[in-house]
């Protein structure tokens, strides 16, 4: 990434949609992709349905959330990435060895030091939920590296497919700066086509010298993967609804529909710029419309699909 996708919000997230379903065209059904997208299916539908990957995608997202789940993204790839590391000259999991392309671990110091300062290591600590995921890949990556795939695969090809949605929405919603500081783990300088190399990154994955068996159980390693996200996801929800609304930095504006129109928030930042009438009215008369509503309802619907590729 960052690989710019053109056209509007909408159409960026049916591409990602797409990358799943026509992006291989040639695939076997014993390959080890194929395998893991069959696989996974209801991985991926239990995923989007999560609580917090909802309300995500409606821009419900409160700062300190953000920052926490990016804590939990920390301690996820640095365990990720260590095993990768000790794994690079193994022969099940070289050829998905890409530190220059994909590594994250640094891109996340980045955006710690962003939210909570120079002195973030002495701020943060890792969730109960979270250090049972880091645990496992550990596990995986000292005695089963074959299985080093499974968590791989779900990660950046989430990463490169419906992060790229969850990070305009969090860049939007949280109004963090345009040079995109806060959102860095979503930032691949060094893949210039997401699409081709998901492309490369697959058929290295299903040139693996794997039997059956193993393919088998990279697969259920997949699907633990998707439990141990939402099980940060539940641990998340839990935080988020103790959290004050004071909390909810850089929220979409807000208007009751009453009084003077001046105080919307979003009229009132744009006062001058725009027409006589607040965007509120505007936007609740909209959406009263039949046709509107249907429009909307199937947007949320392929934007919560795209997030099902994204985990965190």
């Amino acid at each position: 990434m960052p690989s710019a996708m053109e056209g509007s919000e909408g159409g960026e997230e049916g591409e990602i949609l797409r990358y799943e379903e026509t992006e291989d065209n040639n695939v076997s059904p014993t390959d080890l992709s194929e395998l893991l997208k069959e696989g996974t299916k209801e991985s991926h539908d239990r995923a989007e349905n999560t609580q917090f990957v909802k309300d995500f995608l409606k821009g419900r997202i409160k700062k300190e959330l953000f920052k926490l789940a990016t804590v939990a993204l920390y301690f996820t790839y640095s365990a990720l990435e260590e095993e990768m590391d000790r794994n690079k000259d193994n022969p099940v999991f070289a050829p998905l060895y890409f530190p220059l392309e994909l590594h994250r671990k640094e891109a996340l110091v980045k955006d710690l030091k962003y939210f909570y300062g120079e002195d973030w290591k002495e701020k943060v600590q890792c969730s109960e939920a979270t250090q049972q995921y880091v645990d496992r890949i550990h596990h995986v990556g000292q005695h089963e590296p074959e299985l080093l795939v499974a968590h791989a695969y779900t990660r950046y090809m989430g990463d490169l497919s419906g992060g790229q949605v969850l990070k305009k929405v969090a860049q939007r919603a949280l109004k963090l700066p345009s040079t995109e500081e806060g959102i860095q783990f979503y930032v691949f300088d060094n893949i210039s086509n997401a699409q081709q190399f998901k492309q490369l990154y697959r058929a290295r994955m299903n040139a693996l010298d794997l039997d059956k068996n193993t393919k088998e159980r990279i697969v259920e390693e997949a699907n633990r993967a998707f439990r141990f996200n939402m099980q940060v996801f539940d641990e998340l929800d839990k935080i988020g609804r103790s959290l004050t609304e004071e909390a909810q930095d850089g929220g979409f504006p807000v208007h009751d529909g009453k009084g003077d129109i001046r105080k919307c928030p979003y009229y009132a930042d744009k006062l001058g710029k725009a027409g006589p009438g607040c965007p509120y009215h505007a936007a609740v008369a909209l959406a009263k419309q039949p046709l509107v509503q249907l429009v909307l309802a199937a947007c949320v619907a392929v934007a919560a699909g795209a997030a099902a590729w994204y985990i965190l």
